[in-house]
């Protein structure tokens, strides 16, 4: 996204809390000028109902889709969600996509955790053609469409021709990062670290070029929690749960991709050893073990000036919207803090 100013951008987040004041928050953070909100699912909501909601409730803020799994869905019907949220939102709409991994694929799902980056690929493209308005004839190695020695026939969307809806990919692993850089709009990026960006960027150019593009093309999407404080040292206790949970229990022993990134970026030993912890019950130590610098370096803390830099670090390694997650106490504490953030993205655009 050359020559493109920083934007930020905003997870829909609700857990327990009042659906109205989830939807309060991105009504005002739309008026705060954010980018997108993204909505996640796990094994509780799903990603895409709710923005149906919010898009009835705003007028310009991106919608995304952080992430819908893949495989979870066939991909004509990821193509039929595509454009009718994309009609229903007047093209606000954003496709993103993750593999998830084998404990909620074949655990919530119970669907085989197989060939998860070339799926996401067949995914896509099929979504695509669905787009088109062309009729859906596709050979893959995952998906055959229509399914062979049936009676099913290729067929064209009943929605005709849309706009492309843009498509950004949540990737961690190297031959992933490279799909991403060859055929995605976007990255939703996670366990990213700007002091260790290189981990993942290196690979997202690799493919863009390989594909005849450039990295400029994408969308480069990473960011963590924004809180402010004069006492940098409060900050970064309560965040180290939430660092080790991402290590020990984003995944199993033999499948935790976000585990395997921080070791790549040079943590091995102590990704390694969180993991084992946490897998021992011992979910307290495996936090004690997290050292300040990881909490730093993938949040946005401390005072003007300390979060001005961090956003600085997160545009001097290549990202192009940065996520960022208020930590405050009720909906007016986290709008404040929302509003103090994007003066300062403001003014660090400014020096650009």
């Amino acid at each position: 996204m050359k020559n493109k100013q920083l934007r930020a951008s905003i997870a829909f987040g609700f857990g327990r809390q009042n659906w109205e004041q989830a939807i309060d928050f991105v009504v005002e953070a739309e008026a705060l000028g954010v980018y997108s909100v993204w909505c996640a699912e796990a094994w509780g909501s799903d990603a895409v109902t709710p923005l149906a909601f919010i898009a009835a409730r705003t007028s310009k803020i991106m919608l995304g889709t952080g992430i819908m799994q893949a495989g979870t869905r066939t991909p004509a019907l990821v193509g039929m969600t595509a454009a009718t949220l994309s009609a229903l939102s007047g093209g606000r709409f954003i496709l993103g996509l993750g593999t998830s991994g084998p404990q909620v694929i074949e655990g919530w799902h119970g669907i085989p955790f197989d060939r998860p980056v070339q799926r996401m690929r067949e995914i896509v493209e099929i979504m695509r053609i669905v787009m088109s308005g062309e009729r859906v004839q596709y050979l893959g190695r995952v998906y055959e469409l229509p399914l062979p020695d049936s009676e099913g026939k290729a067929i064209r969307s009943s929605m005709g021709q849309m706009a492309p809806v843009p498509v950004y990919l949540a990737t961690l692993g190297p031959k992933s990062l490279e799909m991403t850089g060859a055929i995605a709009d976007g990255w939703l990026g996670t366990s990213f670290m700007p002091e260790h960006a290189d981990i993942f960027v290196e690979h997202l150019n690799a493919g863009a070029l390989k594909a005849g593009r450039s990295l400029d093309d994408l969308d480069l999407l990473a960011g963590g929690v924004v809180a402010f404080s004069d006492d940098l040292e409060a900050l970064i206790p309560p965040r180290k749960p939430g660092v080790a949970f991402t290590l020990g229990a984003m995944g199993s022993r033999e499948h935790n991709f976000y585990n395997e990134a921080y070791q790549r970026a040079g943590y091995k030993d102590l990704a390694l050893q969180v993991q084992s912890t946490w897998i021992e019950g011992r979910r307290e130590d495996a936090a004690k073990l997290i050292p300040n610098e990881l909490v730093l370096q993938t949040n946005l803390l401390g005072t003007d000036d300390m979060v001005k830099q961090r956003i600085r670090a997160y545009r001097d390694a290549g990202i192009t919207t940065v996520r960022v997650d208020p930590e405050g106490q009720g909906l007016r504490e986290r709008l404040d803090i929302l509003g103090r953030f994007m003066r300062l993205l403001d003014e660090v655009n400014a020096e650009a």
